[in-house]
C-alpha cells in the first residue's frame, strides 16, 4: 500500500490529473466515495464547482444551500427551476454525484435559538427532494456546543424531532454535526429518536479534542453515521498528518461494515492554503489510494 501511494503521489507531482489516475476506481460499485465541499473549493452554489471537482478528481461535490445571515431562509438559487436544471445537467455531463446538500449558513447561527431554523431546514429538504439528494448537512451553530450551553439541549432536541418528521416524510436524512464526544452524541440521537436524524461525523472535532478517532467511530456505530467529513484542521495534507492513521481508519470502517461518502473539508497545506486545486487534488488522490480499490 505504501508503495502504491508513493507511485500515485509521484504521478500527481508529474502532472497527471487525479481524475485520470483514478478513472477506473470511481465506478458506482466502490464501497467508499470521495467528495469535496463547494464552499471550501470557493465555489459556493456555483456551477463551476462541478468542473473543478472533476479536475480535482473527486466522485462528487456537496452543494451548499447558500448564505443565511439575517434572512428568513437560505439565499438558495437552486429554488429556481432553471438554475436547478443547470446543476443537475452539469453533474450528469461530468459523471459526478451530489451526495449531500450543506446548510453551512448555520455555522454562524444558533439552530437552537433562531426563530426560523426549522423553516430553513425544511427549505433545504424541499430542494433535496427536487434534486434527488438524500443527505443534508446541518451544523448546530454558534451555540451548538451542549457542553458549554446545556440549557439549549431541550430546544435542540425538540427542533430536531420536528425536522426528523419532515425528513422522514421526504425520505431523506439530516446529518448533524455537534461538538459532543461519540457517547454523548449517541445519547442525543437516542433522545431525538428519529431514523432521519443521524451523525455527520467530523474527524476534526474528535482530533481537536484529543479523542481516539477509531473508538469514536465504533461508539457511534454503522447505523448512526450517515456521512463523514474526512479531514483535520488546516496545516498539512492528510497524507502528512501525524494525528491520523488513515489505513487504520479504513480497517475500522471496514470492520464496522460502514460504507458511504468521505467528504474533504479542510487539511490544506499551510504553505499555500488558498491553492484550491493543489490542496484538494492531493487529499483526493491520497484518500482514493487508501479507500478505493482498482479491483472492485
Amino acid at each position: 500500500m505504501k508503495g502504491s501511494i508513493w507511485i500515485l503521489g509521484l504521478m500527481f507531482l508529474m502532472g497527471f490529473p487525479s481524475e485520470q489516475v483514478f478513472a477506473q476506481t470511481s465506478a458506482a460499485n466502490q464501497r467508499y466515495k470521495i467528495a469535496v465541499v463547494d464552499l471550501m473549493i470557493l465555489k459556493r452554489q456555483k456551477l463551476g464547482a462541478f468542473q473543478l471537482t472533476r479536475d480535482i478528481g473527486a466522485d462528487g461535490v456537496e452543494v451548499d444551500m447558500g448564505g443565511l445571515g439575517d434572512r428568513e431562509t437560505f439565499d438558495n438559487q437552486l429554488a429556481k427551476d432553471s438554475v436547478r436544471k443547470q446543476f443537475l445537467n452539469k453533474a450528469k455531463e461530468l459523471n459526478l454525484q451530489i451526495p449531500s446538500m450543506g446548510m453551512t449558513g448555520f455555522f454562524a447561527q444558533s439552530f437552537a435559538e433562531r426563530p426560523t431554523a426549522v423553516k430553513a431546514v425544511t427549505d433545504c429538504i424541499n430542494t433535496m427532494t427536487q434534486m434527488n439528494v438524500k443527505v443534508g448537512f446541518l451544523p448546530m451553530g454558534t451555540k451548538g456546543d451542549l457542553v458549554k450551553y446545556p440549557n439549549l439541549r431541550p430546544a435542540i432536541v425538540t427542533r430536531l424531532q420536528e425536522v426528523g418528521k419532515i425528513a422522514e416524510r421526504a425520505g431523506v436524512v439530516i446529518g448533524i454535526e455537534t461538538s459532543l464526544d461519540a457517547k454523548n452524541e449517541l445519547q442525543l440521537l437516542k433522545d431525538i429518536g428519529s431514523p432521519a436524524i443521524k451523525s455527520y461525523f467530523n474527524f476534526q472535532n474528535a482530533l481537536d479534542n484529543g479523542r481516539d478517532l477509531e473508538k469514536e467511530l465504533q461508539i457511534l456505530g454503522k447505523k448512526n453515521i450517515v456521512m463523514i467529513h474526512c479531514t483535520d484542521t488546516d496545516g498539512q495534507w492528510l497524507q502528512n498528518d501525524p494525528k491520523i492513521d488513515m489505513e487504520k481508519v479504513k480497517i475500522t470502517l471496514d470492520k464496522m461494515g460502514w460504507s458511504g461518502w468521505l467528504v474533504i473539508e479542510r487539511s490544506r497545506d499551510i504553505k499555500d492554503v488558498h491553492n484550491v486545486k493543489w490542496n484538494f487534488s492531493a487529499n483526493t488522490t491520497y484518500l482514493k489510494s487508501v479507500f478505493q480499490s482498482p479491483n472492485e
